[in-house]
């Protein structure tokens, strides 16, 4: 008899246990992230100080103009008549007071040097946050140890023609970068980079806790890790791309390689059902993982989507009581519109070159181009070989190794038709904006392109754009204006081919009229318009802040 109350006894302590265990798990991450803070507080104080320092020295005029740089006043009303009056007004971030906020506001980017779309995102937001909050530190939390914070900000200005104020930045080193490397968990590589993801995060907090942590390159797993151990931080996400979609677990099952991405047709036979149970389990702890996160911004239509699908029940639950957002990525849109003349002149000297601006990376789909541009020469050989013939033109950036061998591959591949493809590696801007100017085409091959910053540029240089029929491109930027057609959208190698044609043909009204509505259309997407959606958001989380220091102190 004695032993039923020794397993009653035993039962009530487990259950008790597992009660407890939630408080128990929050009550060592508030512990742990107390002591971190404490051993990271001579550093901020440092920091802040430092820059204190750097922006008394810098004359008054100097440091204005670099805190709160003029933006460009090119035609917003062009863009403002396509956007149907929802454009965001400008002067409330003008009139607002700037000085209201000295704290400290992270940017977790471990590669922000590395110069593609997402680093223009990163430092346009840094921008948008000095014109904002002039007296709060920015620090870059990056895994650049060969960059110094000098030549990180000189290629800022190079390949972004962005201007920061020095002073108020900080470039924080992180040790463990090589974890969150596709190359270090060649098996379950989406769960070994998350993982990889917090120990990069904890570098991070031990060398500086921030006021305020925005993470821009979608490692969501640590501004998870930075909410338990810091509960009363506020956190931020620009997602570029969901780590996990419906639309890659749908494509493991699609025969369209070409179409459907790298995973296309994986999910076949017994190894492909353990992928799809794996890719399943891992967008539920994604899931839960983005419920943390406090403002929620995303590039495009496509992305929000995707991400409100994941996300919002789990925001719904912890009370996140700010919408998820589209907030379109600043592209040059001012300065290509100036820099580059529209009329019937500088049309003329257009040559009927096709632009591929792109990273090489194997996502960008440059061998799918490739093959489509050899089957547009092959199927429309009148049209080819029209004076002047038209030449493929592949710009983009290397990062490493992989991405050079990536390029050799490619020229062998396009070895047949050599003499009409062109390869530009690390191009600066001044090239950039010649090839702008004088092609005819832009092209862009990769399926469910998150947003596609160069295809913008394209539409605002005056290029008729030939896209993937998928993700930002489809959703939000070749679209009709004023009912007519902006471009031209294709799948297949096929597809893409026709596409060429049929920019190549059409008449000179034609193109010119295609031309000028996609340049109205570009206007939806200028650094003004991101400026002040960025702001906007911002200010949630400085809020946010502000908040917490009441709860604190009542």
């Amino acid at each position: 008899m004695a032993v039923m109350p020794s397993m009653l006894a035993l039962l009530l302590g487990t259950a008790a246990t597992f009660a407890l265990l939630p408080y128990l798990v929050r009550l060592i991450g508030r512990l742990l992230g107390s002591n971190i803070r404490s051993r990271t507080q001579n550093r901020r104080e440092l920091l802040l100080s430092r820059a204190q320092a750097e922006q008394d020295a810098v004359p008054q005029s100097a440091a204005s103009s670099n805190a709160q740089p003029p933006l460009t006043t090119s035609s917003d009303d062009d863009w403002e008549k396509v956007n149907d009056g929802e454009k965001t007004p400008i002067a409330s971030q003008t009139e607002r007071s700037a000085a209201d906020f000295t704290g400290v506001i992270g940017f977790f980017h471990p590669f922000c040097n590395a110069g593609g779309g997402g680093e223009r995102v990163l430092f346009a937001a840094v921008l948008a946050t000095q014109r904002r909050y002039p007296n709060a530190l920015c620090v870059i939390y990056t895994g650049d140890h060969d960059a110094s914070k000098d030549q990180i900000l000189t290629n800022v200005r190079n390949r972004f023609n962005i201007e920061l104020s020095p002073a108020r930045i900080a470039f924080l080193y992180l040790s463990t970068r090589e974890y969150v490397l596709s190359a270090k968990w060649p098996h379950f590589t989406l769960l070994g980079q998350s993982l990889g993801s917090l120990m990069l995060g904890w570098d991070a907090f031990n060398l500086l806790v921030p006021d305020i942590l925005v993470d821009t390159m979608g490692y969501t797993f640590v501004l998870a890790l930075g909410k338990w151990l810091f509960p009363h931080m506020p956190t931020g996400a620009y997602v570029h791309y969901p780590t996990i979609s419906t639309d890659m677990l749908s494509s493991l099952h699609s025969e369209l390689a070409s179409g459907d991405g790298l995973n296309a047709g994986l999910g076949r036979g017994a190894k492909g059902k353990v992928k799809q149970l794996y890719w399943e389990l891992f967008a539920k702890l994604y899931s839960w993982v983005g419920g943390s996160v406090d403002v929620v911004m995303t590039n495009s239509s496509w992305t929000h989507n995707h991400i409100s699908h994941l996300w919002s029940p789990a925001r719904t639950q912890r009370r996140k009581v700010h919408p998820i957002s589209v907030v379109y990525p600043p592209c040059a849109v001012e300065e290509l519109q100036s820099k580059i003349p529209f009329n019937n002149e500088s049309e003329k000297a257009r040559t009927r070159n096709l632009l591929y601006i792109a990273q090489f990376r194997p996502e960008k789909m440059h061998q799918t181009i490739i093959d489509a541009f050899s089957a547009f020469l092959k199927t429309y050989k009148q049209l080819a070989d029209t004076e002047p013939k038209p030449n493929l033109i592949l710009v983009g950036s290397v990062r490493d190794d992989h991405d050079e061998k990536r390029v050799y591959k490619l020229r062998l591949q396009a070895q047949e038709i050599k003499d009409r493809v062109q390869f530009v590696v690390n191009a600066k801007w001044p090239q950039i904006l010649e090839f702008l100017k004088s092609s005819s085409v832009g092209v862009n091959g990769m399926w469910n392109e998150h947003f596609g910053i160069g295809v913008v540029e394209y539409q605002a240089a005056g290029l008729i754009s030939v896209v993937n029929d998928s993700g930002g491109p489809k959703a939000d930027i070749v679209v009709d204006i004023d009912g007519q057609p902006t471009g031209f959208r294709a799948t297949t190698e096929k597809e893409f081919a026709d596409g060429f044609a049929k920019a190549l043909s059409l008449s000179e009204e034609e193109a010119f009229t295609m031309r000028q509505r996609a340049r109205k259309s570009s206007w939806r997407f200028s650094e003004r318009v991101f400026s002040d959606a960025w702001t906007n958001q911002l200010e949630k989380l400085v809020e946010l802040v502000s908040s917490q220091s009441l709860k604190g102190s009542s």
